[in-house]
């Protein structure tokens, strides 16, 4: 009689383990299966969007912020470095920040060589350079930050018109170097 006891619990025992086993698995099925599950489909357009972000200068603390834009990923496919520098000359979206580059600048061209972007713009990067060393600087770094949060992009190289031994005027500053992220 003892023995029929322990058997009988032993199998209780076997069958109460099995069933928190069966519910502990699906479970978790339906919770891969909802995380799998959109709640609504994609639309084409969405998936072709990306997430940038371009760095401004905070009018308020004069400093580099990001601002984050969706754009459509078509838009950047030819030349993206391009891309990402012509919308930095635009106007922000956000109320409290400002475009660090200086008005009328266009980008002559941009191409990444070993890791480095060397983008090319216009004599009205310098030229049109209002303010001080602080101010050409949000510019470089503008720049700089914004192409770097590209994961093949370690640095930027900034030629004027071609060359890169230019001086901004009456500012102490050449664009000499090679300018790496600034955090």
């Amino acid at each position: 009689m003892k023995r029929k006891k322990i058997l009988f619990i032993i199998i209780i025992i076997l069958v109460v383990i099995g069933v928190l086993l069966y519910m502990k698995f699906t479970k978790k099925e339906e919770v891969l299966e909802a995380e799998i599950t959109p709640l609504e489909e994609m639309t084409e357009e969405q998936e072709r969007q990306t997430m940038i972000s371009l760095y401004y200068t905070n009018i308020e603390t004069n400093t580099l912020m990001p601002e984050a834009r969706v754009i459509d990923v078509k838009e950047l496919v030819e030349n993206p470095y391009k891309v990402l520098v012509e919308l930095l000359i635009e106007k922000p979206k956000n109320e409290k920040f400002e475009s660090s580059i200086p008005e009328g600048t266009k980008v002559n061209n941009a191409v990444l060589k070993n890791n480095v972007v060397e983008i090319d713009l216009s004599k009205e990067f310098i030229e049109n350079q209002k303010g001080d060393v602080e101010k050409a600087s949000l510019s470089i770094y503008s720049i700089v930050n914004t192409l770097t949060e590209l994961n093949e992009v370690n640095a930027v190289k900034i030629l004027v018109d071609g060359d890169s031994n230019k001086k901004f005027n009456n500012i102490e500053l050449s664009l000499k170097d090679v300018f790496i992220r600034k955090s």
